[in-house]
């Protein structure tokens, strides 16, 4: 009955109701199309056009709106023609709603209707006029489905220049998208632009980038990671170089900046050290030098970071790269440990034994000498130290001493060693004594008799002397010994053996301690007095004047208590002087007492 009631209605001009019958219960659309072409109608082709966009037949259905001139249900218009991709006929209808509507969603799905299409002209016109669109949503819109072309025109009308640069980067205006970043200042941006360079290679343009993000501390590493991932170290040093010279370079700058030498272009870190070592963070150099086994640049940042323990073994352990003497000698005088010293020494003695005696000198203030003559001892090296054991022998320690005069005895030096054992007494005496006296050279058994005579041995001195024929020696000998009875042994020796000279010697250097009845007594026996004469003709001259000394000063003695006697007869009871000070005490004037006599001052001060 349907057919029925569509004629009913059509007769009676319900044109409405009867399109209502074809669209809903006979299901006919082109017979409603049909139908609002005969009676075209507004509200008619609204309806058909209702059923069409139902049915998704989206040209027909905008068309009809046109006809109708009906934009009142251009929500649905525009998601089923947007998902249709009818953007052609979309932008008729749209058109044709704006012209009655101001609506966001209207202006908005027209842009990107004119991006979709990429009908640019018409959409750079849309948005120079009014228009109430949502450019920026479109512009994302845009970006995402890949349509840049119409993004950079929806970010550039609203000077969204962040979004610009990064949509510039996909249109591969890499010049543009740089001056869109510096224009946003956002590290977000700079980041997303520096990468799209560095992928297509336009250096000059990411190191603009790049530095402005190296001055962010927090986004340096990720930028040196993306360089050195991508294989463009030099390109990465070039930017780290670059940014030395900005006023906002920080430690991490020129941290990243010697790490990536010392992995591609070591031969330039020792410059970069020297030059910025203060504005390092040292530790992570350090590590990036012992990678690189640097050894050089690793012991000058030890030495620098105070780390000087750290540097003397470094430069030890890598002696063939580290290793210089003048460096090394600054450096083992500011280590904390002393044990370092040691191995110092042993590291010297291996690898460079003649300069171990500069060594020792700058090391001597601090160093156990004790422990450095043992430690040569042992390795039987004591010759490659002489110059430092003489130069703290001053300090007459035993070890050193003993040392000394081992090496001196080795060397036969008796000079030297004769300079030592009268200067320096810090050693085993007698064992050095007993030692040198059974010496081939007779200077040895010398120094021997010396020694014996520094201990009190007089005996033993005078008898090596008297065996190597050094009578000088034991003469002198003697007479330091003050022993009358050491002096006359030698004496009568040297009458014994003949030798006039030594006893003429003995009678002058020991004049003091041999007795006048001796001498008489040996000149008599042995027909000497041609040669005792001299001492005692000095004998008796020193005797006449000697009495003749004692004689004058008995007789001034005499005189001075003569004079004394005289003035004491001749002077008043009380003294001469008149001072009441000295007169003692005074009787003061009074009655006697009644027995007549005056009583006497006693007590305190004569009062």
């Amino acid at each position: 009955m349907y057919e029925e009631a569509f004629l009913i209605y059509k007769k009676a001009s319900q044109h409405q109701e009867a399109t209502g019958v074809l669209v809903d219960h006979v299901v006919s659309i082109d017979r409603a199309q049909e139908y609002a072409d005969q009676v075209d109608l507004p509200e008619v082709w609204s309806r058909v056009a209702k059923a069409q966009l139902d049915g998704v037949r989206v040209s027909d259905a905008i068309e009809s709106y046109l006809r109708a001139q009906d934009p009142s249900n251009y929500p649905e218009v525009i998601e089923v023609a947007t998902h249709s991709g009818k953007d052609e006929d979309l932008i008729k209808f749209l058109r044709m709603a704006r012209k009655t509507l101001r609506e966001a969603p209207i202006d908005t799905a027209l842009a990107f209707c004119y991006a979709r299409t990429n009908q640019l002209p018409e959409l750079e016109e849309f948005l120079r006029g009014t228009n109430v669109a949502n450019v920026e949503e479109s512009g994302d819109k845009a970006y995402e489905e890949g349509y840049h072309e119409a993004a950079k025109i929806f970010y550039s009308s609203i000077s969204n220049w962040a979004k610009l640069s990064t949509t510039l980067v996909h249109l591969e205006d890499y010049q543009a998208a740089v001056e869109c970043a510096r224009k946003a200042n956002s590290v977000k941006v700079w980041k997303q632009v520096n990468e799209a360079c560095v992928a297509k290679k336009e250096f000059r343009l990411a190191q603009i980038c790049g530095l402005n993000l190296i001055v962010h501390a927090d986004e340096l590493q990720d930028l040196v990671k993306q360089y050195e991932r991508s294989g463009y170290f030099d390109e990465l040093i070039s930017l780290l170089e670059a940014g030395l010279g900005l006023e906002r370079a920080h430690m991490g700058m020129f941290t990243e900046l010697g790490i990536a030498l010392s992995k591609y272009h070591p031969e330039r870190v020792m410059e970069h050290l020297r030059i910025f070592w203060g504005r390092l963070n040292i530790p992570k150099v350090i590590r990036a030098c012992e990678e690189a086994h640097l050894w050089p640049e690793l012991v000058f940042l030890y030495a620098h970071y105070d780390e000087y323990d750290n540097a003397a073994l470094a430069m030890m352990e890598r002696a063939a790269d580290a290793w210089e003497h003048h460096t090394f000698k600054e450096t083992i005088v500011k280590v904390a440990n002393l044990e370092i010293y040691y191995r110092a020494l042993n590291f010297y003695l291996q690898e460079q034994p003649s300069l171990i005696t500069d060594l020792l000198q700058v090391l001597t203030p601090r160093i156990d000498v004790n422990r450095v003559v043992r430690m040569f001892e042992k390795s039987d090296n004591i010759p490659l130290i002489k110059p430092f054991l003489l130069n703290v022998q001053p300090q007459n320690k035993r070890a050193v001493n003993d040392a000394i005069n081992d090496l001196l005895i080795e060397e036969e030096d008796h000079k030297q060693l004769r300079d030592s054992v009268e200067n320096f007494d810090n050693y085993e005496a007698v064992a050095l004594a007993q030692r040198l006296e059974k010496h081939e050279l007779v200077f040895f058994r010398q120094i021997a008799a010396n020694i014996y005579r520094k201990n009190k041995r007089w005996e033993k001195s005078i008898a090596l002397s008297k065996q190597d024929k050094l009578y000088k020696d034991a003469i002198e000998t003697s007479a330091i010994s003050g022993k009358a009875d050491v002096v006359e042994e030698l004496l009568r020796y040297f009458v014994d053996i003949g030798s006039k000279e030594c006893y003429v010697g003995m009678l002058y250097a020991c004049y003091d301690l041999i007795p006048l009845h001796v001498v008489m007594e040996i000149s008599w026996r042995h027909g000497l007095n041609d040669f005792t004469m001299p001492f005692m003709i000095n004998y008796m001259s020193q005797q006449a004047f000697t009495i003749d000394q004692l004689k004058r000063d008995n007789d001034e003695r005499k005189a001075r208590e003569a004079e004394n006697k005289k003035e004491e007869d001749t002077g008043p009871i009380l003294g001469q002087s008149r001072l009441m000070l000295t007169q003692g005490p005074m009787q003061t004037g009074g009655s006697p007492a009644p027995n007549g006599i005056m009583p006497q001052p006693t007590g305190y001060g004569g009062f």
